[in-house]
């Protein structure tokens, strides 16, 4: 095994030969990577495939991104396309096979190039490989996943309502929802934009994000073309059902939310979601 040397050698100015010495190759693309384990095997990764990788980001001492905190120390996907500029980390990701561990160092000045947004100095991936999958494959998957993760969400909600006393309407798809006020006019249909006050919770009552209450990150409302995929499921089946005034709360099954992918630390992996919503206007 290599070991990973850092010190003497900016994120930005290594030559070739420098890298080397401290255990990182340059490809030609100026990205660095230093394989620190090698293990057996020949899978490889191509176009369209998806890594599934234990993955921390660092920005020299600074970490930036967990993915074993953020996803119940489950790998997370990456997904693999063809190459898209010089230093793309997908280049070094297509040489490493299951049980390689890998560092690669992306050339920052390359991102900022392909106007990749990025304020931090430097950017280094530490990859632990556990697999590599087909796009089938990874479909196959989540189908089985999230049918199995649906029936756990489906207790977890109902166990939630019959102890607090909630009477609840639940959907085909198992999305659980509650009017609080009543609306007017008609049900708000597909393309139409509804412009929605709201509270996001946890089950155990944590709120996560809000633009109303005392909570609130910000207070306008969130204008949403409704059934367009631009937001989650539960989301645009939910808005479906509601009126112009109408008040309600939804209760979204995770596989309907996130699934397994966190967005942040604050909503954990397979997280049932409790959202208090006010539809302010609907407009075409």
């Amino acid at each position: 095994m290599k070991k990973v040397l850092f010190a003497a050698c900016g994120l930005l100015a290594c030559t070739a030969a420098q890298a080397q010495d401290k255990g990182f190759t340059m490809l030609p693309s100026g990205l660095q990577y230093n394989l620190v384990k090698d293990a057996p095997g020949d899978k490889k990764a191509k176009s369209g495939d998806y890594v599934l990788m234990h993955l921390q980001r660092k920005s020299a001492d600074t970490l930036l991104f967990d993915s074993r905190t953020l996803n119940n120390n489950e790998p997370v996907p990456y997904p693999i396309a063809n190459v898209a500029f010089a230093g793309d980390p997908v280049e070094a990701l297509m040489m490493v096979t299951p049980g390689d561990s890998i560092v690669i160092r992306v050339p920052v000045d390359s991102l900022r190039k392909n106007n990749i947004q990025y304020p931090y100095t430097g950017l280094d991936m530490y990859i632990k490989v556990v697999d590599i999958k087909t796009k089938t494959e990874m479909e196959e998957e989540a189908k089985k996943k999230a049918e199995a993760q649906k029936g756990i969400d489906d207790k977890l909600i109902a166990d939630y309502l019959k102890k607090n006393k909630i009477k609840a309407k639940k959907t085909e798809s198992g999305l659980y929802y509650s009017i609080t006020k009543p609306g007017e006019g008609e049900v708000i249909k597909a393309g139409q934009t509804a412009h929605v006050m709201y509270v996001g919770k946890l089950l155990d009552g944590t709120i996560f994000d809000a633009n109303m209450g005392a909570d609130a990150k910000h207070t306008d409302p969130l204008q949403v073309r409704v059934g367009q995929g631009m937001v989650i499921k539960g989301w645009d089946e939910g808005l479906l059902l509601l009126k112009k005034g109408e008040k309600a709360t939804f209760y979204i099954p995770s596989p309907m939310a996130y699934g397994p992918q966190s967005p942040s630390p604050a909503i954990p992996a397979n997280s049932v979601l409790v959202f208090d919503v006010e539809i302010t206007n609907v407009v075409q």
